[in-house]
C-alpha cells in the first residue's frame, strides 16, 4: 500500500478527517446543560457585555486560535482551493493541541481577494485569542498580514513566512558556532525569493546577519540592483537587491558561507558546493526533495558541511512544528497583542540553547536508538522533545512582556509548572516533590554510577539543583563516559577499588557477623557489590539516599538495602508504590513490587507507607482495601485480610486518614457506586489509596490501569524503609532516575525532621 492509500484509509476512517470538539465541563444532568447554555449561559454573557477583557475569563477564546487559508500556496500541491486544503488545515489543528495544548478551528476561506480574506479575518477577532495564516500565496500574504496585523488587536502570524525564518534562524545560530564563524561576516545566498525566503532573510538581520551580505536568487537570477530600477522584480523582492553583476545561483554561491535553499529540487550541484567558503552551512529546504541531497552535500568535500533539510528522514530537519505551537502558547498566556520580533528571535535563541543540552531518553528511542547531541548532525532540537514547550513558550512569553506586546504577565516560578500540567497530571505532581526537593537538596548514591543513563541522570539532578549526586564505580570509566557525552559538570565519584573503605567493611561485617557473613566478605561485598557499599554509605551517614536497580533484578538489587538498612524503627514491612496519573485524577497503587501473599499486618502497614507516599506530593490519602467482595459479601480466607486491616486501621486513632474495605475496584473509584450503592462507607470521595490483596494483583492491576487505561506511571517508590532507598526498573529512562531521586531526597528530608 501506498504513502497516499494509507492517507487516505487514515483520514477516512470513522468519524472522518482529525479533530473533533469536545465539553470541558459536566453535561450529565439537566442542571450541568442548564448552566452551560440557557439559561445560566445568560450570566456571563452580560459579564462579557459589561467588560470585554472577560471573554477570556468565562469562554475558550484565550486558548483558541484560528487557522485561516484559502488553499492558495498549499506546500507541495500549490493552489487546490479552499475546499482542498482543510485536511492540511486540519493537520494544522492537531499540531497545536499535540504539541502546547491549543485548541483550534480551521477556517477555509472561497476567497481570492486580499481585501475580502483581510475582511473576513478581521471580523471574527471576538472568537479568537490569535489568527494563524496558512497557505496563502504570495506576494498576497505579505500585504494580508501586514493589514490584519495593524488591525487585530490579537496576534497574527503567517507560519509560512515567519515559522521556517525561526528554526532555520536557531540552525543558523547553532551551525555558525560550530564552525567558529560569526553572524556579521557570513555572506549568505537564498535559493528562491518567494514569501519565506523574504521572511528568512529579514529574520536572519535581526539576528546579526549584515543585509549587504545576502544575495537572494529567483528563477531569473541574482536579483540585483539593476533588475529593482527596471521595474523586473516586486517590492519586497526589491528589499535583497544588491548591487551586482547579472547571474545565476551558481556564481552567487562561489565563496559565500551560507546557502539558503526555499526553491525547487536537486537545482544545486556538488560543484556548487565545492565553490562555497571553508565549512559551508546548507540549509537545503525545498519539499518534498531538497535542492541537493543531503548524501550529495556532504560528500562533496572534505571539510565540515553542516547540512539541513525540510525531511525527517535526516538530521537537522527545519520543522515549523518546533515553533508556531510553542510561540502561540506563550503569547496567548500573556495575552500579547501581536507576535513581534523580539518574540520570534526569544524561540530562535531558545531553541538554539535546547539543543546543546542532553536529550532525553524518549526522544533517543523515538527516533531509533540514534546519537543525538550538540554537533553538525544535530543542530536542532526533535519536534517531539516535551522539553520545546518549557522553553520556548517562557521565553516567547518573557519577550512579550519585555517589549509592551503582553497585556497581563507570567510568575516565571509557576508558569513552567502550568505548562508542564498541560502535557499531563503526572507532570503536575512530579513538581510538587522537585521544588520540595530544590528546597533542601540532599547527597544520593547511585549505587550504579558507570551506567551511562545514570551519569546523565547526575548531571540533570545537579544541574537542576534537585541533589548532590554521588557515583559509584570505576572513576576513569566514569570520566571518559562524562567527556563523550559532553557534560560539562564533575560528578563526585567514589571508586570502591582505589579508596580507602576498611571502616565500610567493617560496619557490614558488624550488621551481618550474626548473619552468617565473615569480615574477609564484606571487605569483598563492599569493593566489589555497589549495591552493598550504598546500602552501608547511607547506613553511615556519608549519603542521605540510595538509588539503584537498573540494571539489576528488583529482589537483587532489593536485597543488601534491606540487609544492612533495614525498615524503620516503626515498619516491619516495605513497599513497592506506584502513583499513577490520568488526565484529571491520581491515585497510588501498592503492593506491586514486594509482599507476595500479604496477611492482615503486611496490608495494614502497606497502606499507611502509601498514604505517606500520598502526602510527599500534597495529595489526602483516602484509602481503600480491594477484593472481589464488597464489605463481606464473599467470607473466605482469600477476603478476610483485607477486612480485618481495614477494621484495624479504623479503630486506630492515630490513622488521620479515611480507609475502607474489602471493596471491588468499581466501588473504590467510582463515585455513584460509593455514594450511592454504598453510602454507609467511610470513604464519602473515591480513593485514591488503593491497596491490593496481593502482589500478584497488584502488578497486574497497575501494569493494566498503565497500558490500557492510559495513566503514566511514576514508581516504584520503596516505602517503609528506615533511610531512603528507591529500586529502579531496568529499563527506566533518565526521567524516571531524576525524578525517583527527587522522591529520595523529600525522603530524607522527612528523615531528618
Amino acid at each position: 500500500m501506498s504513502l497516499e492509500d494509507e492517507s487516505l484509509d487514515y483520514h477516512e476512517e470513522e468519524p472522518p478527517g482529525k479533530i473533533e470538539i469536545s465539553t470541558t465541563k459536566p453535561t450529565s444532568t439537566q442542571r450541568d446543560l442548564s448552566l452551560a447554555y440557557s439559561p445560566g449561559v445568560a450570566g456571563p454573557c452580560r459579564a462579557i457585555d459589561e467588560r470585554a477583557d472577560d471573554a477570556y475569563r468565562y469562554t475558550t477564546k484565550g486558548n483558541l486560535v484560528g487557522v485561516v487559508s484559502n488553499g492558495s500556496a498549499v506546500l507541495g500541491l500549490g493552489d487546490i482551493g479552499a475546499q482542498a486544503s482543510k485536511p492540511v488545515m486540519e493537520g494544522k489543528g492537531v499540531l497545536f493541541k499535540r504539541f502546547a495544548d491549543i485548541d483550534v478551528f480551521d477556517l477555509e476561506l472561497e476567497l481570492d481577494d486580499p481585501d475580502a480574506i483581510v475582511e473576513a479575518t478581521a471580523a471574527m477577532e471576538p472568537t479568537f485569542g490569535g489568527i494563524n495564516l496558512e497557505d496563502i500565496a504570495a506576494p498576497d500574504c505579505f500585504e494580508i498580514e501586514e493589514r490584519l496585523r495593524e488591525r487585530m488587536d490579537i496576534p497574527v502570524f503567517h507560519d509560512d513566512q515567519h515559522g521556517t525564518a525561526i528554526i532555520s534562524g536557531a540552525g543558523l545560530l547553532n551551525a555558525a558556532e560550530l564552525v567558529g564563524k560569526h553572524l556579521e561576516d557570513l555572506e549568505v545566498v537564498f535559493s528562491g525569493a518567494g514569501a519565506s525566503a523574504i521572511a528568512t532573510a529579514r529574520f536572519y538581520v535581526s539576528l546579526g546577519v549584515d543585509p549587504d551580505n545576502i544575495t537572494m536568487c529567483d528563477s531569473t537570477g541574482i536579483i540585483t540592483e539593476e533588475r529593482a530600477a527596471a521595474g523586473d522584480v516586486n517590492e519586497y523582492k526589491r528589499e535583497f537587491a544588491r548591487d551586482l553583476p547579472e547571474g545565476g545561483l551558481a556564481d552567487a554561491m562561489e565563496g559565500a558561507d551560507v546557502l539558503v535553499g526555499l526553491s525547487a529540487a536537486g537545482i544545486v550541484s556538488q560543484e556548487m558546493v565545492r565553490s562555497m567558503a571553508s565549512d559551508p552551512i546548507i540549509f537545503a529546504m525545498a519539499n518534498p526533495d531538497p535542492e541537493i541531497g543531503y548524501e550529495e552535500a556532504k560528500a562533496a568535500r572534505d571539510d565540515t558541511v553542516i547540512m539541513a533539510t525540510g525531511r525527517s528522514d535526516y538530521p537537522n530537519q527545519v520543522n515549523n512544528v518546533l515553533g508556531f505551537p510553542f510561540i502561540f502558547r506563550g503569547a496567548l498566556d500573556v495575552r500579547a497583542t501581536e507576535i513581534n520580533e523580539a518574540m520570534k528571535v526569544a524561540c530562535a535563541e531558545a531553541l538554539a540553547d535546547l539543543a546543546k543540552q542532553d536529550v532525553p531518553d524518549a526522544v533517543i528511542k523515538a527516533y531509533g536508538d540514534q546519537p543525538l547531541r550538540f554537533g553538525p548532525e544535530y543542530i536542532l532540537p526533535k519536534p517531539i522533545d516535551p522539553r520545546v514547550l518549557f522553553e520556548i513558550a517562557p521565553a516567547v512569553a518573557e519577550a512579550a512582556i519585555e517589549s509592551g506586546a503582553a497585556r497581563s504577565e507570567v510568575d516565571p516560578e509557576t508558569y513552567r509548572e502550568r505548562l508542564e500540567a498541560r502535557l499531563g497530571k503526572s507532570r503536575e505532581m512530579m513538581r510538587v516533590v522537585l521544588n520540595k526537593a530544590k528546597s533542601d537538596p540532599k547527597r544520593v548514591v547511585l549505587s550504579e554510577g558507570e551506567d551511562e543513563k545514570m551519569i546523565r541522570a547526575a548531571y540533570q539532578i545537579q544541574d537542576e539543583g534537585i541533589a548532590t549526586p554521588v557515583l559509584l564505580g570505576d572513576r576513569d570509566e566514569i570520566g571518559t563516559t562524562v567527556t563523550r557525552l559532553g557534560l560539562e559538570f564533575e560528578p563526585e565519584i567514589v571508586d570502591p577499588s582505589t579508596g580507602d573503605y576498611e571502616s565500610y567493611a567493617d560496619h557490614l561485617y558488624e550488621q551481618r557477623q550474626r548473619k552468617g557473613m565473615t569480615r574477609n566478605e564484606a571487605d569483598e561485598l563492599v569493593r566489589s557489590d555497589p549495591n552493598y557499599l550504598g546500602s552501608v554509605m547511607v547506613d553511615v551517614g556519608d549519603a542521605d539516599a540510595m538509588l539503584t536497580g537498573l540494571t539489576h533484578h528488583y529482589p537483587s538489587a532489593l536485597r543488601p538495602p534491606l540487609e544492612v538498612i533495614g525498615t524503620g524503627d516503626d515498619a516491619d514491612y516495605a513497599a513497592g508504590v506506584y502513583m499513577l496519573a490520568f488526565k484529571n485524577r491520581v491515585v497510588f497503587i501498592a503492593d506491586a513490587t514486594v509482599n507476595q501473599d500479604p496477611d492482615a499486618d503486611v496490608l495494614e502497614e502497606v497502606t499507611r507507607h502509601t498514604a505517606d507516599v500520598a502526602r510527599r506530593f500534597d495529595v489526602d490519602p483516602r484509602a481503600a482495601m480491594l477484593s472481589y467482595s464488597n464489605f463481606g459479601s464473599v467470607d473466605n480466607e482469600r477476603t478476610r485480610p483485607s477486612r480485618e486491616a481495614a477494621q484495624r486501621l479504623q479503630a486506630d486513632p492515630s490513622v488521620d486518614f479515611p480507609v475502607d474495605g474489602e471493596m471491588q475496584a468499581d466501588t473504590a473509584v467510582v463515585e455513584e457506586i460509593l455514594n450511592g450503592t454504598y453510602e454507609f462507607s467511610e470513604l464519602e470521595e473515591p480513593a485514591n489509596v488503593l491497596v491490593f490483596p496481593n502482589l500478584e494483583s497488584g502488578n497486574i492491576g497497575y501494569k493494566l490501569l498503565q497500558r490500557l487505561g492510559g495513566a503514566e506511571a511514576t514508581g516504584p517508590m520503596l516505602a517503609g524503609m528506615d533511610k531512603p532507598v528507591h529500586v529502579l526498573q531496568r529499563g527506566d529512562e533518565v526521567k524516571d532516575i531524576v525524578n525517583l531521586a527527587a522522591v529520595a531526597v523529600v525522603d530524607a528530608q522527612r528523615t531528618e525532621n
